[in-house]
């Protein structure tokens, strides 16, 4: 298992976030809002037809986010 950014999972992944950078700021708070944060499980359910953007469930609910988003967190694939 290695640390890569959740822009990188696939279909189906599930990945345990390890961090969220810290700029721009407003984002990582928007994020935190959503529920991710550090040490929280994701389930990657599906991308849009062109890539972006992508379908979440962590903690039980659905969101989706782009894949610029999804560039600033780093997570552990499982």
């Amino acid at each position: 298992m290695t640390k890569t950014a959740l822009s990188e999972a696939k279909n189906g992944d599930r990945c345990m976030v390890l961090d969220v950078a810290s700029k721009p700021a407003e984002l990582k708070s928007r994020l935190y809002a959503l529920g991710i944060i550090p040490g929280v499980t994701v389930h990657i359910l599906r991308f849009a037809p062109l890539g972006d953007p992508m379908q979440l469930k962590v903690s039980g609910c659905f969101i989706s986010i782009r894949r610029a988003e999804a560039d600033i967190i780093a997570v552990e694939i499982q």
